[in-house]
C-alpha cells in the first residue's frame, strides 16, 4: 500500500524548518543551511551528490531509509524555485538541482500557476499541480505504482498535508541549533489529536531523530 512519507526533514531545537529572510541566495533563510549539517556528511548524501566517501552510522542509516521504496514525490512551489516565486513568465527555471535532479521519478509541484511538465535527465519529470494537495496526492499515488511517495517540503506544504491528516509517517531530524524565527513546522498543530504517535527516537552527536506514525 502506498504511503505518504516525510523523510530526513530537519528542524531546529526551536521548531523551525527554515530560518528568517529566505531569498534566492539563502533559500533556507538565515542560518537554515546548518539544519542539514548532519545529513550532508553522510555516505547516502555523498552518493546522491556523485561524491565518494561520507560517514556511516545512525545518521546515514536514517538517510538511506529515506531513499527506499519511492515511486513519486510532492513538493511546494517554493521548494522547486526561489521563495516568493510568482507566475512562470521566466520558464527557464528548472529547479535548484541542475540537469539531473536527485529524484529519478515523477515530482508533483504545488503551484497557483499552470506550467507544462518538464522532463529532466535521470528519469525526473516535474508536473505542476494547480488544484490543491488532494489532487497532487491522487496523481502521485497513481504515478508511484504501489511504491511510497515522499513529501519533500517545504514547511508550508508539509503543514498542509499534516493538518489534513494525510501523512502516514514523518521522520524529523532535530538539529542542535536555534534559529529564533523563520518557518515553524508544528506550531499550532495538535499532532496527538490528528492521531500521530512517536514510534522511534534516536539521538546522535549531530541530530535527534524522531519518527511520528499515524495510527490506523
Amino acid at each position: 500500500m502506498t504511503k505518504l512519507r516525510v523523510d530526513f526533514f530537519s528542524i531546529s531545537l526551536d521548531g523551525y524548518g527554515a530560518g528568517p529572510n529566505q531569498s534566492f541566495d539563502s533559500p533556507l533563510g538565515v542560518g537554515g543551511e546548518a539544519l542539514h549539517d548532519w545529513f550532508v556528511v553522510t555516505r547516502s548524501f555523498h552518493q546522491v551528490a556523485g561524491q565518494d566517501g561520507g560517514e556511516t552510522g545512525v545518521d546515514d542509516d536514517f538517510a538511506a531509509r529515506g531513499a527506499e521504496n519511492l515511486g513519486a514525490f510532492i513538493m511546494g512551489r517554493n521548494m522547486f524555485g526561489p521563495p516568493q516565486g510568482g507566475d512562470w513568465s521566466d520558464d527557464t527555471w528548472k529547479g535548484w538541482w541542475g540537469d539531473n535532479p536527485p529524484y529519478h521519478a515523477p515530482v508533483f509541484v504545488l503551484t497557483h500557476y499552470p506550467r507544462a511538465p518538464i522532463t529532466m535527465e535521470g528519469g525526473t519529470t516535474f508536473h505542476f499541480v494547480t488544484d490543491g494537495i488532494h489532487a497532487a496526492l491522487k496523481r502521485a499515488t497513481e504515478a508511484a505504482h504501489g511504491k511510497d511517495i515522499r513529501l519533500a517540503g517545504g514547511v508550508a506544504t508539509i503543514r498542509q498535508y499534516l493538518q489534513a491528516g494525510l501523512i502516514d509517517q514523518m521522520h524529523l531530524a532535530i538539529a542542535p541549533i536555534m534559529l529564533g524565527s523563520g518557518e515553524s513546522l508544528l506550531s499550532g498543530i495538535d499532532t496527538l489529536k490528528l492521531g500521530y504517535v512517536l514510534t522511534e527516537h534516536v539521538q546522535t552527536a549531530k541530530a535527534t531523530h524522531i519518527v511520528l506514525t499515524k495510527r490506523t
